[in-house]
């Protein structure tokens, strides 16, 4: 009959006769994120209120370094980058010129530029809304985000990271600039260590690999070599140096002294059809 020679359709379980290549499931059907949102805004807030409340630090220092309570609002207003402000106030506290100063604080911050990159890729935000989601763009908001399981918790995680440490910091940042002088010599406090040690934290589990942590300790060896004989500033820019570096000698060493080369230096090649000897 009829009816019988007809085939099956696909019903998608083993064995099952399908026209054409498998198709893949849809991104809707699957199952919901293993991390609910609580769990993200509760990590977010954490890292946000414990970061955010070192913007203390920063007013003091900034203050105490002879910048003025507007100036040093501005700078956590518009600059928001906790290690690069640090290192502005940081070289024009020990003396170190201007420029310099901003040019130290400005490569320190060229970080961020490389956060955003992989940020942009995974937040996919509106076209609207990425110059003002750039500027949350920083360590804290890409170590909360990147771990995200999904795009929605990868937004949520971002959102409430970047909110709660924008607030607390320029909110902190105010109440130190006010509080410099009643605190005497700020310097003795040692406050000023308080944004790099948060930096480092952050930094210290994403060196996973061999070369990040030579490259990372490098970095630490020629700031610290260079910072008795340089001028305030230049030792954080000479440090980035590390990379390259390391990268070149790392690619020595997986090519070996003599890999695909003859005695002269030159790549030996054989003929079409030769033989080994």
């Amino acid at each position: 009959m009829a009816e019988q020679t007809a085939l099956p359709e696909s019903t998608g379980s083993p064995g099952a006769m399908t026209d054409g290549p498998p198709v893949p499931p849809d991104p809707a059907s699957e199952a919901r994120p293993d991390k609910p949102d609580a769990a993200v805004v509760r990590d977010a807030l954490g890292v946000g209120i414990a970061v955010g409340l070192s913007g203390f630090a920063f007013g003091v220092t900034s203050a105490g370094s002879g910048l003025s309570l507007l100036q040093t609002c501005v700078l956590s207003l518009l600059v928001f980058t906790g290690a690069s402000q640090f290192a502005l106030v940081g070289a024009l506290a020990a003396g170190g010129n201007p420029y310099t100063a901003a040019a130290g604080a400005f490569f320190l911050g060229v970080r961020n530029a490389f956060y955003g990159l992989r940020l942009s890729q995974l937040l996919a935000l509106p076209r609207a809304v990425r110059p003002f989601a750039a500027h949350w763009v920083i360590d804290e908001t890409t170590a909360v985000t990147l771990p995200q399981p999904t795009r929605r918790a990868a937004r949520i995680g971002f959102t409430v990271t970047g909110l709660t440490l924008y607030v607390l910091w320029n909110l902190t940042t105010l109440v130190g600039a006010l509080g410099a002088e009643a605190l005497g010599d700020t310097d003795a406090w040692g406050l000023d260590a308080a944004s790099p040690a948060v930096f480092l934290a952050l930094l210290a589990p994403m060196l996973t690999s061999t070369t990040e942590r030579v490259t990372a300790g490098l970095a630490v060896v020629l700031a610290l070599t260079l910072l008795p004989v340089l001028p305030a500033g230049v030792p954080v820019l000479l440090s980035a140096l590390a990379a390259p570096v390391v990268l070149f000698l790392m690619g020595r060493t997986k090519k070996g002294p003599g890999d695909g080369k003859g005695s002269n230096g030159t790549v030996t090649r054989r003929k079409k059809g030769e033989r080994h000897s």
